[in-house]
């Protein structure tokens, strides 16, 4: 299965490795890690990620307060957000 990022996600998940990494070295890579292995388990389990709105699912990061809001086609894996969990929970709404 493909995956891609939709760009206001790729963007939040460089903002965050920057910002762990600022706060200590070597923290921005273990959360692209996470992110990693999260994406790797929606890969295998795609319908497994709790329903958020539509067909819009979430699926959260270990080590992180981060989820990923992603979407399943055919053949495609699409991520909409890379979401902190305690920021505005609606602000991906509209993405695709």
């Amino acid at each position: 299965m493909r995956v891609t990022f939709n760009e206001l996600a790729e963007r939040e998940l460089n903002d965050g490795a920057h910002y762990y990494e600022h706060e200590q070295s070597g923290l921005g890579s273990a959360f692209i890690t996470d992110v990693q292995r999260c994406t790797e388990a929606i890969v295998a389990y795609p319908l497994a990620g709790s329903i958020v709105r539509g067909s819009i699912r979430r699926r959260l990061c270990q080590r992180f307060p981060y989820g990923l809001l992603y979407t399943v086609r055919q053949d495609e894996l699409r991520i909409l957000a890379v979401m902190h969990l305690r920021r505005r929970p609606f602000y991906w709404v509209g993405r695709t």
